[in-house]
């Protein structure tokens, strides 16, 4: 059974998918949860409490994804291509997912503001959504290492430092070529990219 904190964001988040976060009000928020207002201000403490919750809970469930992603046993390539796919297809149906990704926050969203003192709410989960949510070059920074320590648990055998660079450089190249399909989708999708770019040759190979 969901906690009281876990049914309001879901609250809020169904409530933002026919209203702009100006129209969300507490009040239906909690009565949505079935809670009381006092216990959504105990959890949040304020509008921008929750916003800032919602947004840092969709920045972990989709880092939780790529985790999930990246566990199903494929060679690095297939790894990277679900990934990417997964990231587009995600960011297609999760307006604030999209908006952490790109940094675009239109007005229907919870753009956050900082926390006047962060680290200061009662509890512990608020504080952490209260030190604010991570910009796309976290996030990509995120996936990246994540992408290269998922590979490199596969790998058999050590690598050279400069193919260890080189693993991380695909990483990342992978997962922003996703975010470029997110801001501009073209074609019939982002796999056949990302495949031909992280199985190129290494433009270093010919000299080993």
């Amino acid at each position: 059974m969901p906690t009281a904190r876990e049914a309001l964001l879901s609250a809020a988040l169904a409530a933002l998918s026919g209203l702009p976060w100006s129209g969300v009000r507490m009040v239906d928020v909690a009565s949505a949860a079935g809670v009381s207002r006092q216990t959504l201000y105990n959890e949040f403490g304020s509008k921008d409490g929750l916003a800032r919750a919602l947004v840092r809970r969709e920045a972990d469930a989709y880092l939780h994804g790529v985790e999930r992603v990246l566990a199903h046993r494929a060679d690095p390539a297939d790894r990277l291509v679900s990934v990417a796919e997964w990231t587009v297809g995600e960011a297609r149906t999760r307006p604030l997912l999209r908006a952490l990704l790109t940094g675009c926050w239109g007005d229907r969203l919870p753009a956050p503001r900082p926390a006047h003192r962060a680290g200061a709410a009662a509890v512990p989960a608020q504080r952490r959504a209260d030190a604010g949510p991570p910009g796309p070059a976290d996030l990509l920074a995120a996936v990246r290492d994540r992408s290269l320590a998922a590979l490199e648990q596969a790998r058999t055998g050590a690598r050279t430092r400069e193919e260890s660079q080189e693993l991380a450089q695909r990483c990342e190249l992978a997962v922003r070529l996703a975010l470029s399909w997110v801001v501009a989708p073209a074609g019939d999708g982002v796999a056949a990219l990302v495949r031909s770019a992280v199985s190129a040759p290494s433009p270093t190979a010919g000299g080993r």
